[in-house]
């Protein structure tokens, strides 16, 4: 069991704190991506110093390789990664469904290839909930299916009702203990019906938290924006919302303006490996030869070991040169923005001024200018 508080409201954006067994973790909050145990480029040390007080990783990738059996032997996955902070395992729903024809779904669960190996595997809501046993998950995730967007209303319906059984699987197979939790997952792609539909099943089913799934798979920003509107107000006001796999920070900004509490995505890591530095004014490309003889740092206003003492000139050349230590450089700046940005989200939200750091925020940050 995991509790939760909310601390401050602003409109419908919530400052709040939830407690896990690792931990506490401040809301809104954003969960670096360690999907293999590991935030790509980053010790768990250098994790911290950015102030991200937890972690994903995933079911899907870590039963594969080294089976979550062997990360039990270690003492769980928070020895083993050296993370001694809270930990969430996604369920492995999402990259099964990126397998296309290498997997088979029934009502029993998916048989999918490995990407690895090709060896043939069988994952259902009891076995995924076992797996995130195993690793120690502080807050497991449902077992659920998640279709690509567009999608006809038909199929998106069968996949959300097949996803809300399964649920209720996960539910039942989950082991509970204190400080520990299990999320379930709404989906319904871009129809309102069908995302009601799963708030009313889950709700009744009862987490310890709910995620908003099966966005930021193809809809774009404004009918992401959309679906949160009528999808996050519907979720209980005393348990945490989570959107799934997002994303650029106007992304993250206006998803707490509704109601959202926890995010992680890829992308500053992912970013950070190919050149590519989030500032407070823009987006960097570290490979523009504008950077070559810049003697500033990569974001005035910030404070990360990239920024107080190298130069973009510097950086540039790394990734010019192909040198491991330009992705390190930057994969630390970008998450120490992604946590800045949220410590100031939540500092605005106590101090009643949220919805002017929104605009402010809109007004100077280009999210899609690279420059």
């Amino acid at each position: 069991m995991l509790k939760y508080k909310v601390l401050h409201t602003e409109g419908k954006a919530r400052r709040g704190v939830l407690k896990t067994a690792h931990g506490d973790v401040n809301t809104p909050a954003f969960m670096p991506v360690g999907t293999v145990g590991t935030v790509k480029a980053m010790t768990p040390e250098a994790v911290a110093s950015t102030g991200a007080e937890i972690l994903l990783g995933n079911t899907y990738h870590l039963m594969l390789r080294p089976t979550a059996e062997r990360v039990a032997a270690f003492g769980g996955l928070h020895k083993f990664m050296n993370w001694p902070k809270p930990i969430l395992t996604d369920s492995g729903g999402f990259q099964v469904m990126s397998l296309s024809g290498l997997r088979k779904i029934t009502e029993e669960g998916v048989t999918f290839q490995s990407h690895l190996s090709g060896e043939k595997f069988f994952l259902s809501p009891e076995r995924s909930m076992e797996i995130q046993h195993l690793l120690d998950s502080d807050i497991t995730m449902a077992f659920d299916e998640c279709v690509e967007l567009p999608a006809p209303h038909k199929k998106v319906a069968e996949s959300m009702r097949l996803s809300m059984r399964w649920a209720k699987r996960s539910k039942e197979a989950f082991k509970d203990r204190q400080g520990y939790g299990l999320f379930g997952i709404v989906q319904g792609g871009t129809y309102q019906d069908l995302r009601e539909e799963s708030v009313k099943a889950l709700t009744e089913i009862g987490f310890d938290g709910y995620a908003i799934g099966g966005l930021a798979v193809g809809e774009g920003q404004e009918e992401m924006f959309k679906v949160l509107d009528y999808t996050a107000c519907a979720l209980p006001d005393d348990k945490p919302r989570y959107l799934m796999g997002v994303g650029r920070p106007s992304d993250i900004v206006g998803a707490v303006a509704r109601g959202v509490d926890m995010f992680d995505c890829v992308m500053p890591s992912r970013s950070g490996r190919t050149g590519q530095a989030f500032t407070s004014h823009g987006v960097l490309n570290m490979h523009n030869a504008c950077h070559t003889d810049d003697h500033s740092p990569l974001d005035a206003e910030c404070t990360c070991p990239a920024c107080q003492n190298y130069t973009r000139g510097y950086i540039h050349h790394l990734f010019m040169a192909g040198e491991i230590l330009g992705a390190m450089l930057l994969t630390w700046h970008n998450i120490h923005f992604y946590e800045n940005l949220m410590k100031q989200i939540r500092q605005a939200i106590e101090e009643n001024r949220f919805e002017a750091f929104y605009q402010s925020f809109l007004e100077r940050y280009k999210d899609e200018r690279k420059f």
